[in-house]
């Protein structure tokens, strides 16, 4: 996973290319990056972001949030291999404890996530692979096709299961190898759809859904600004 770089299209997203078959009932293992909970219950942590965190993720002085504005996130999450496991995460300080409520009903509905980690500098700015499926918030970064901050460079926003939830906006497929995913009525584990358990433990929160927009339809993403 993510060795292959795709082509680039003219507004420099990969190639839309066809599911791998071995992506199309997409269930691989995690890779745990810290240690697992103990047991079945689930844990979560908040705190200020420690300074080793903050400089692997993708915060810089240009960013429109202060280190300060935003906390370190530790939760309990299922794989798709079964197995319970501890996710990271930076998301906004007003934020931080309804997310972890969030995550806290996932849990309980063993609803499968393949991983929830920081994103990295490098992340931004690697060739597309089109097959990334990390659950996160903070991305320091502009909106799609913008010029203008997104959610995430906020941490206001989540995106779950990418490649099970993909953006999709006229012919653009994002992840760009997910198009097997794009076909909602074929429902496979981990993928979010209309009134479902993950859709209402967000908006018990208050954040909305990418998936009920028109166009783009943006199935991984919950927000707290409505973009």
């Amino acid at each position: 996973m993510g060795l292959h770089p795709l082509p680039l299209r003219p507004d420099g997203f990969g190639e839309i290319e066809p599911t791998p078959p071995e992506l199309v009932n997409r269930a691989l293992p995690t890779k745990d990056i810290l240690p697992p909970p103990a047991g079945d219950r689930y844990a979560s942590t908040i705190s200020a972001v420690p300074p080793g965190v903050l400089a692997r993720s993708t915060w810089q002085a240009a960013c429109p949030v202060k280190p300060t504005d935003l906390r370190y996130l530790t939760m309990s999450f299922w794989g798709f291999d079964g197995r319970a496991h501890t996710g990271e995460m930076l998301v906004n300080a007003k934020g931080a404890t309804g997310i972890t409520k969030v995550f806290g009903q996932l849990f309980a509905a063993h609803f499968p996530l393949e991983e929830m980690r920081v994103t990295s500098p490098a992340e931004l700015t690697a060739p597309p692979t089109g097959d990334g499926n990390s659950t996160s918030a903070f991305v320091c970064r502009p909106a799609r096709g913008q010029t203008t901050w997104s959610a995430h460079a906020y941490g206001l926003a989540v995106d779950v299961n990418p490649f099970c939830n993909p953006y999709t906006q006229g012919d653009l497929v994002l992840p760009e190898l997910a198009s097997a995913y794009v076909d909602r009525a074929n429902h496979r584990p981990g993928m979010v759809l209309a009134g479902d358990a993950t859709v209402r433990a967000f908006a018990a929160i208050g954040w909305t859904w990418g998936g009920a927009w028109t166009s783009p339809k943006d199935r991984m993403h919950f927000t707290a600004t409505g973009h």
